[in-house]
């Protein structure tokens, strides 16, 4: 029995209670950026850099340790081909 794209997109989404442990142990940068993009997403990253006041290399950083736990994941922009968008996996 195969399950469709949308059924295997449900289940890879966390639940909040998940969202939020995974969330809690990450650095304030990542925080930051995962907050960020809760109400701004999808967005590249300059626009985290421009919305968080964050520097570009760490929100690089942030983006990697929000991809690491599987918080993150990114597609490219649908307006620029060559750069690729964030948003959140909840």
């Amino acid at each position: 029995m195969s399950t469709s794209p949308a059924e295997t997109a449900d289940q890879d989404r966390l639940s909040e209670a998940e969202y939020r442990d995974r969330l809690r142990e990450l650095p304030p940068s990542a925080k930051l950026v995962a907050k960020v993009l809760e109400g701004d997403a999808p967005l590249s990253q300059g626009g985290l850099a421009d919305e968080s006041l964050l520097p570009d290399r760490t929100v690089r950083y942030a983006l990697n340790r929000l991809e690491e736990e599987g918080l993150v994941d990114s597609r490219y922009s649908f307006k620029d081909a060559r750069k690729q968008v964030y948003y959140l996996t909840v």
